[in-house]
């Protein structure tokens, strides 16, 4: 979450995605841009130095991605380095976030099926260990990382999905499932959604679920994405988190007070 002159420079920039283009390709140059600028410190510092007249930054990344990207990314770009940001990094953080938010757009009429995608990934990631240290290892590459991954997905899942299941691996957040967990977010946000993980000890009926959604999207004044999560753990009832939110009416969580309230 950005602060201050950041918050205010990210709206800024993002009035110019509006533009027409191809959003898969848009989202993928912003995020070689991110990339870049978190490779090369001294252009970072540069297109985020506010004593710097603004044309002259603009005029240096121009020169720097000019037939290498997109003209509506590079118009994305342009305008925010012409912005103040709180800090350096935060310009790199706001071109990735603009970047899923094109990605998220091109999936169009599958924007549901990306947000259950990159969820499903996240938990085969979370759940496989092997995986999760393979994903993590820094004597692996990025491109070594990159082709276990395509591996992994193939043609199973959407070109968006693939492309930030690829992004998560730039090292921009503390995991990848982090990663997945945000891009998510981010994907449900560009249809107005809201997203709540569900844990219950088996899996809902559809009648269930779609009584709980409707529940949870009156609650919140908007349409809510369920992220069911299958845990024998629960033994009865259901949890559900969204946001910062919590509703506990698990069995465990009952027995738990109970074990406490009997322990003094």
């Amino acid at each position: 979450m950005m602060r201050g002159a950041s918050a205010d420079a990210y709206a800024a920039t993002a009035g110019a995605l509006t533009g027409a283009g191809d959003a898969a390709a848009v989202g993928r140059d912003l995020f070689g841009v991110a990339d870049l600028l978190r490779s090369e410190p001294a252009l970072r510092r540069v297109a985020t130095d506010a004593s710097i007249d603004s044309d002259a930054k603009a005029g240096l990344l121009r020169q720097v991605l000019s037939g290498k990207v997109s003209d509506l990314a590079l118009a994305v770009v342009t305008i925010a380095v012409a912005q103040r940001w709180t800090a350096s990094r935060d310009l790199a953080d706001a071109l990735e976030r603009l970047g899923v938010i094109s990605v998220a757009k091109s999936a169009g009429g599958d924007a549901g099926r990306l947000e259950d995608e990159l969820f499903a990934f996240g938990r085969v990631v979370q759940d496989n260990p092997e995986l999760r240290d393979a994903l993590s290892d820094p004597a692996r590459n990025r491109d070594d990382k990159s082709r276990l991954l395509a591996d992994l997905l193939g043609d199973k899942v959407l070109p968006a999905t693939v492309a930030l299941v690829q992004q998560s691996l730039s090292g921009s957040y503390r995991t990848v499932g982090v990663a997945l967990a945000d891009y998510q977010k981010v994907a449900a946000e560009v249809r107005g959604q809201g997203v709540a993980t569900v844990r219950v000890a088996r899996p809902l009926a559809d009648a269930d679920r779609q009584r709980l959604a409707e529940a949870l999207s009156r609650n919140y004044g908007r349409e809510i994405h369920l992220n069911v999560v299958v845990d024998p753990d629960v033994i009865g009832g259901i949890r559900v988190e969204t946001g910062d939110d919590v509703i506990d009416g698990t069995v465990s969580s009952r027995l738990d007070e109970a074990r406490r309230r009997l322990a003094g």
